[in-house]
C-alpha cells in the first residue's frame, strides 16, 4: 500500500502563492492519473486538479488559470502550484491516485491545511 504525505500548506494572504508537495512511498510511474483534492470545513472532499501519465491536465473551473499541477515520477512526487489564492481556497488539501472522480486508489494521507486570509 502506497502512503501519501502532503506538505507545503500554511497561512497566506489573499493574492499570495503556495506550492504543495505530495510524496508517495512507492512508485507513481505506472499510475495513470494523480490528483489533488480539497476539503473545506463542512464540505465534502472534491477533486480540483489532475494529471495523467501522458501529461494531460484537468482543473475545476474555480482554480483554472491559478493552479498548476505537475508530477515528477523520478521523485514519486506530485506538486500543486497555487497562485492568486482566494479565501475560498481555504481547505485541507490531499493528493491521491485517481480511479475516477472521488474514487481513489490509496488510503488518504493527513493532508495539508491551506488558510487564505482576506
Amino acid at each position: 500500500q502506497v502512503q501519501l504525505v502532503e506538505s507545503g500548506g500554511g497561512l497566506v494572504q489573499a493574492g499570495g502563492s503556495l506550492r504543495l508537495s505530495c510524496a508517495a512511498s512507492g512508485s507513481i510511474f505506472s499510475i495513470n492519473t494523480m490528483g489533488w483534492y480539497r476539503q473545506a470545513p463542512g464540505k465534502q472532499r472534491d477533486l480540483v486538479a489532475s494529471i495523467t501519465s501522458g501529461g494531460n491536465l484537468n482543473y475545476v473551473d474555480s482554480v483554472k488559470g491559478r493552479f498548476t499541477i505537475s508530477r515528477d515520477n523520478a521523485k514519486n512526487t506530485v506538486y500543486l502550484q497555487m497562485n492568486r489564492l482566494k479565501p475560498e481556497d481555504t481547505a485541507v488539501y490531499y493528493c491521491n491516485a485517481v480511479v475516477t472522480g472521488n474514487l481513489v486508489m490509496y488510503s488518504w494521507g493527513k493532508g495539508t491545511l491551506v488558510t487564505v486570509s482576506s
